[in-house]
């Protein structure tokens, strides 16, 4: 019997019947629990936590799941000599699409000028169609690609890019150095899907900035660390940006003494973009463990040195 040990256990609560339900069903023979000893564990699933964890301590260690789709908080992990995978899971792609697709049509219609109307002035101003609406999406893996399909699906002219090639039906798909650029230039609306790496930290910087057209929105519910805040907030300042809608930041939760919390051109949301859904990220768990166990390549295995 295999011993799996679940390693966020302020997640345990909404995993306890719902992991082992999903094992059992996958036909593994395992325990899964928060308390093993250390010499029984053959397997981690792996929530990020406070402290770098020392995966040395498990001899009978054979692989390590991570229930984020970002691992750069266990990538880089010295004591981890195992395989790791990231999670892929359909519930935290749907969540995600329906956040992007939702703040993309919030500036697209200017929803918030009605809203948020408190001289009640009648100022009726058409936006334009999705059609003459360019979007880019940087990052096009699991989730970006997702959403790029769904804002394509709406009728957006979009742009995405990759580090490496990839083909996204829809889209228009750029990649390297010179696809960068290609991708920004004069996007009405940037959506920052990326992994963070040490090749995407403030990816977003002055210069990426003032390649989007005037007045442009973006939305960052990737990773905090992709952005240069200072650029951002001087773009806001000038005008040149906008409007920025960030769910993720450098610090979380967002000190509240932040810029961004004041700044009249921001929406702050408390990295709720999307999360894993333990209902469905118990079944890419088991089939992970299936595999592992039956000697199968595992699923959403992590490129060790590209850091995603």
């Amino acid at each position: 019997m295999a011993g799996v040990l679940f390693l966020a256990g302020h997640r345990w609560p909404d995993y306890r019947e719902v992991l082992p339900r999903a094992v059992a069903e996958a036909g593994v023979r395992a325990e899964v629990s928060p308390d093993l000893p250390a010499e029984a564990v053959d397997y981690i699933v792996y929530g990020p936590a406070r402290g770098a964890a020392d995966f040395s301590r498990y001899p009978r260690l054979k692989a390590v799941f991570s229930l984020w789709a970002g691992v750069e908080s266990i990538v880089a992990n010295p004591t981890l000599r195992v395989p790791l995978t990231r999670m892929v899971d359909p519930g935290l792609e749907a969540g995600m699409v329906e956040y992007v697709a939702g703040h993309v049509l919030r500036h697209h219609l200017g929803m918030d000028a009605h809203i948020h109307n408190p001289d009640h002035a009648w100022a009726p101003r058409m936006p334009p169609l999705a059609s003459e609406r360019t979007v880019a999406v940087l990052g096009l893996g699991a989730l970006g690609a997702a959403a790029a399909r769904t804002l394509a699906g709406l009728g957006f002219a979009v742009r995405g890019w990759s580090r490496t090639a990839r083909e996204v039906p829809g889209v228009t798909c750029h990649h390297g150095a010179d696809g960068l650029a290609a991708a920004l230039a004069g996007a009405e609306m940037l959506v920052l899907l990326l992994p963070l790496t040490e090749a995407t930290e403030r990816i977003v910087d002055a210069a990426a900035l003032a390649r989007l057209a005037p007045g442009a929105v973006l939305l960052n519910p990737g990773r905090g660390a992709l952005v240069d805040d200072a650029a951002l907030l001087e773009a806001l300042d000038s005008g040149r940006l906008g409007h920025a809608t960030l769910d993720t930041f450098r610090t979380e939760p967002l000190p509240r003494d932040h810029p961004f919390w004041r700044h009249e051109r921001v929406t702050v949301t408390p990295h709720i973009a999307s999360e894993t859904r333990p209902a469905t990220a118990a079944r890419v768990i088991a089939e992970n463990l299936r595999r592992a166990e039956a000697g199968e390549p595992l699923l959403h295995l992590v490129d060790r040195g590209r850091g995603y």
